[in-house]
């Protein structure tokens, strides 16, 4: 776990902290995204992560095992980011589908959606599952905005629209998305979803704008009916009148 940044991995190692265990020490550690970690210790293999993965087991859970035999599992208790539902509501009134696809088990993926009130999620989706879920609704003809801080996200977080990950994630994560969170809340995902569409609606009425003045200044000053005076006027009440415009995405 020393070696993850996995939130698991972060939850299980403080745990041995706060208990004041002895932690023995590890070589050749290695993150294996969507499954867990590998590590050794002298000639013997461990594996922390996903049950079928470490074990060949069916149950899963999360588990420690040595030699493919399993020696410990753990149970963990998943809290939603603050502002997660309230993010999902906003999208939600907006009419923004919202899809949650996670690693995990079905039961505590079904438990977190039920929380964030999402209606549609997967469950046990490998990083290339994540990328194809993200292609298959481009193709279809989505604009998919990818919300991901694990080392398992970065690929779907390049391949999307447009990607956000939160300042807390990953550093490879944070690399790959478009935006990165400063504040840990995920409502502010939602605002900046609203800043957009108030900023392309002020770009596009701007643009007729500029069109009426075109269409409107260029004819008069080409026949003539425009003094220099009166052409400084009217360009200068043009660029006034779509930077208060663009002044109103604020």
């Amino acid at each position: 776990a020393q070696g993850s940044s996995h939130p698991r991995s972060r939850a299980i190692l403080a745990a041995a902290k706060s208990r004041g265990l002895l932690l023995p020490a590890v070589d050749q550690i290695r993150e294996l995204p969507g499954h867990g970690v590998t590590a050794t210790q002298g000639a013997t293999a461990l594996r922390l992560g996903r049950a079928d993965w470490a074990a060949g087991d069916a149950s899963g859970e999360t588990i420690l095992a040595q030699d493919s035999r399993v020696i410990a599992r753990f149970g963990f208790d998943d809290t939603l980011r603050p502002g997660a539902a309230e993010m999902v509501q906003a999208f939600a009134k907006a009419g923004v589908r919202v899809t949650l696809i996670s690693g995990d088990q079905p039961a505590a993926v079904a438990a977190t959606a039920r929380a964030a009130g999402i209606t549609d999620w997967q469950a046990q989706i490998l990083p290339e599952g994540k990328v194809a879920a993200v292609q298959a609704m481009t193709a279809a003809g989505a604009k998919v905005l990818m919300i991901g801080d694990g080392l398992n996200d970065t690929a779907a977080l390049a391949s999307a629209h447009v990607s956000v990950a939160p300042a807390s994630a990953l550093e490879a994560s944070r690399v790959a998305a478009d935006l990165v969170l400063l504040s840990p809340d995920l409502g502010n995902v939602a605002a900046a979803f609203r800043l957009a569409i108030s900023a392309r609606r002020r770009i596009l009425e701007n643009f007729a704008v500029a069109a009426v003045y075109n269409a409107v200044a260029i004819p008069l000053a080409f026949l003539g009916f425009a003094s220099p005076l009166a052409a400084a006027i009217a360009m200068s009440s043009s660029s006034i009148i779509v930077s208060l415009n663009a002044l109103r995405v604020r």
